[in-house]
């Protein structure tokens, strides 16, 4: 017999296993639930969710309630009756008529290895934190964020180079068949969920785009960190001329600071034959930037446009 599932995404996290229930005789897709159409661009053009682009092209339905909380569209997710919903980064409270509905319940596939990194931004709370693994956990959807029973949870290195951006494509990937198969092993009984250690939790909220500014009196390594964690979004951004200058990708210099012991954490400075900045512990190589209203360029070929780059004070 085939589960009845209601699918709940909104962005790229979820096409994969958006793609995979669909093709999965286990489950019959009720309808895909994703957030409403946004202006996005320069443009600002209206532009759907790719998990609606994705639905499409699978020829699933799609809603697009402005608000979970409306009786109308309560009632309409009713009248689909699902045997269980999945949710993958919908990105917008879901109330207890609807997570309670189902009679197998709510499950959510949830990008850390709970209870740490419980909100909206786990893959990149674990990157600010140093942390050398990240992982997945399916839980109970629950009144309170990311504090159900687990019913499923796997850990993944976390490579020396690897951004928000491209971990969050990776866990999406190796979360798919994880998350279809637990919702599989779910329905037929052949789970116990556990609970959660709850004095473990840690928390990371949604960041306003002014957390990209660099801090230059922090240390190097924490700058490292900030600048692969907020890649793609909000950015690690400085200031040069009065224009913002992103930072994608930079490195602590293993270069002794006597040359540069008098300058202020912020000035740019030759360190042997690369060029760093001076922080409040270490120096920041820069390899790879990006100039307001230009294409990013390797730190040599900007320099070489930026004549007064070196011996600049950034900030």
């Amino acid at each position: 017999m085939l589960a009845r599932v209601l699918f709940m995404s909104t962005p790229e996290f979820g096409i994969p296993t958006l793609r995979l229930l669909a093709e999965d005789r286990r489950f019959e897709i009720a309808a895909v639930v994703t957030q409403p159409d946004k202006p996005a661009g320069r443009g600002r053009k209206l532009t759907p969710p790719p998990v609606k682009v994705a639905a499409h092209e699978l020829a699933i339905p799609v809603l697009q309630p402005a608000s979970l909380r409306a009786q109308e569209s309560q009632e309409t997710i009713r009248s689909l009756a699902p045997d269980v919903c999945a949710v993958a980064a919908y990105g917008q409270w879901i109330p207890s008529e609807l997570f309670d509905l189902p009679p197998k319940r709510s499950l959510n596939l949830h990008p850390s290895l709970l209870p740490l990194h419980r909100g909206a931004a786990p893959v990149l709370g674990a990157l600010l934190a140093g942390d050398r693994e990240a992982g997945l956990s399916v839980l109970f959807v629950e009144d309170e964020m990311d504090v159900g029973d687990l019913l499923a949870q796997v850990r993944v290195p976390i490579g020396e180079d690897e951004t928000t951006g491209s971990l969050m494509a990776r866990l999406a990937t190796l979360g798919a068949p994880l998350f279809v198969d637990t919702l599989a092993a779910w329905v037929a009984g052949e789970i116990e969920p556990w609970p959660q250690d709850h004095a473990r939790a840690t928390w990371i909220d949604r960041l306003q785009k002014s957390a990209g500014l660099i801090d230059w009196s922090l240390p190097a390594w924490e700058i490292v960190r900030c600048c692969r964690a907020f890649s793609p979004w909000p950015g690690t951004f400085t200031f040069f001329q009065g224009k913002r200058l992103l930072m994608h990708r930079a490195s602590v210099l293993a270069v002794p600071l006597e040359s540069c012991a008098d300058d202020e954490p912020g000035r740019v400075v030759h360190a042997g034959s690369e060029v760093g900045v001076v922080t409040g512990d270490g120096l920041l190589g820069l390899e790879r930037v990006q100039l307001e209203g230009r294409r990013p360029l390797e730190i040599e070929d900007f320099i070489r446009g930026q004549r007064a780059f070196v011996g600049a004070k950034l900030g």
